[in-house]
């Protein structure tokens, strides 16, 4: 399977995708949660930080274009400022936003989310405001929204509706558009509005819904991967589909074609915001359909980048590259702990995207003793990813002198790669490590000894952007030199 997956992902080329349905604008309002109101029993908001975010639809398309892809958009947005950046961003991502028809009759579909930041970090949602016109479009808009689907369908490669029953993919024109899909030999994705009556859908390639999707669609609760197979195979046929991927969180998804009902399970991992997941995994789906893959292949794909996803804040688009990386992870195709300072930056921006906390050490680490053990497990204690910076042979040399290291560069690498207290190490071989702490730019920089910590390398810069420095207590007659000399005093008794 690892194999195929990167295989896959490397032959998903740059396809155009039409994504159809509702474009909405996300923004959140980030603001330190301080104290409770004299007024009344709520938090107040100091704000400190607004953000947008493409949402809904147009989620859709900011994950295909991250995904390599080129979003071409049929739907509609409000004549007014949230419209107006919202096409903005979706053109700045490479999105072809020229069958986005701009109405003064209702404003651009916008949710607003209010986040307490807990010391300044930890992200809580504390309320969501919508401003929207959900009512469906009149058959008029819908005939010109349709006029422009038609007019660039022929230039494709696959299409994508996202129906968050804003009014945009009516009954009528959902029907006319997969119709028209069909005609074109075009496959059709369908990421479906919670609801009884699916038959809008009828005729598609493929649907998504979730568990509580299908569950309200087929009159029962799923509960087990036994429902789950009844719902896929019940919508599969009532709805003359090749696919159903129904999406199950925590427990992966279930896949139903008329050749295949198999569960595709996921790794359990750490849900921080499940804001975006459906829209990564259609677009996911998308672009692996686009390339040829088979549908297992590509539910495989999908659940990678919706795992991906969650352990994100709101929603977040998904790279190639992240999903090569996570591919890697979970399937135990190398051990990575040893990265070159490259693939560790990559690596490093990844886990910040996560919320979590670098630390970062460095040194010889030449003949590992019970002093380091205790150091790393101090290092562990300041964070989430302990980042060792290994000093290269060379550095060692010059720093100890032409009979050191006793242990060569790749050795005391993989000594340090054995220990579940390090997640990652890096050679350098400058004379000085500020370089590279300039570089990893780590959120705990860890050194040992009684000193003050001005005598630490790096410790202003890395005051200056909020980290802190943390001194380690140094283990009493524990270092690589007395055990080395140790070493060479019984040597010399034993000749």
């Amino acid at each position: 399977m690892y194999e195929r997956l990167l295989k896959t992902i490397g032959s998903l080329g740059a396809p155009k995708v039409l994504v159809a349905g509702d474009f909405m604008l996300d923004v959140y309002v980030y603001g330190d949660a301080v104290r409770i109101s004299p007024e009344a029993p709520v938090p107040v908001l100091r704000v400190t930080e607004t953000e947008y975010r493409c949402g809904g639809a147009a989620s859709v398309a900011a994950d295909l274009a991250a995904l390599g892809a080129t979003p071409i958009c049929v739907g509609l947005v409000g004549r007014d400022a949230e419209g107006r950046r919202l096409e903005e961003m979706l053109t700045k991502l490479g999105a072809d936003v020229g069958a986005l028809h701009e109405t003064a009759d209702r404003p651009t579909v916008t949710k607003q989310r209010l986040i307490g930041l807990a010391q300044h970090r930890h992200k809580q949602q504390l309320m969501r405001i919508d401003r929207e016109a959900a009512e469906p479009v009149p058959i008029e808009l819908g005939e010109e929204m349709l006029r422009q689907y038609r007019e660039r369908l022929a230039d494709v490669d696959i299409v994508c509706l996202q129906d968050y029953n804003k009014g945009v993919l009516t009954s009528l024109l959902c029907q006319q558009m997969i119709v028209l899909a069909a005609e074109a030999g075009k496959k059709v994705l369908v990421d479906p509005t919670p609801g009884r009556d699916y038959a809008k859908y009828s005729g598609a390639t493929l649907i998504t819904p979730n568990r509580h999707e299908a569950s309200t669609a087929c009159g029962f609760e799923i509960r087990t991967i036994t429902d789950a197979a009844r719902a896929a195979e019940h919508l599969l046929a009532d709805l003359r589909l090749e696919a159903v991927v129904v999406t199950l969180d925590k427990e992966g998804a279930y896949l139903a074609t008329r050749e295949v009902g198999e569960q595709v399970s996921v790794k359990p991992r750490t849900v921080y915001d499940v804001t975006g997941a459906g829209d990564i995994v259609l677009a996911t789906l998308a672009v692996s359909l686009a390339a040829d893959s088979d549908y297992l292949t590509a539910v495989h794909l999908a659940n990678i980048a919706g795992g991906i996803e969650v352990e994100k804040f709101g929603a977040a688009s998904v790279t190639r590259a992240e999903m090569e990386r996570e591919i890697a992870r979970l399937y135990g195709a190398r051990n990575d702990k040893v990265r070159p300072l490259e693939a560790l930056l990559e690596e490093l921006s990844w886990r910040r995207d996560r919320h979590q906390r670098i630390v970062f050490t460095n040194g010889c680490f030449d003949v590992l003793h019970r002093g380091h053990i205790e150091y790393l497990e101090f290092c562990r204690a300041q964070g989430d990813v302990v980042v060792v910076g290994l000093n290269s042979d060379h550095s060692v040399r010059a720093l100890k002198g032409p009979d050191r290291p006793v242990n060569r560069e790749q050795d005391r690498a993989a000594v340090l790669s054995g220990l579940e207290t390090v997640d990652f190490i890096t050679l350098f071989d400058e004379p000085s490590v500020l370089g590279l702490i300039r570089k990893v730019r780590p959120d705990v920089l860890v050194k040992g000894g009684d000193y003050d910590k001005t005598g630490v390398v790096g410790w202003e810069f890395v005051e200056s952007y909020g980290g802190k420095v943390a001194m380690a207590p140094l283990v009493k007659d524990k270092s690589s030199t007395d055990t080395i000399q140790r070493m060479r005093a019984l040597q010399a008794k034993a000749v």
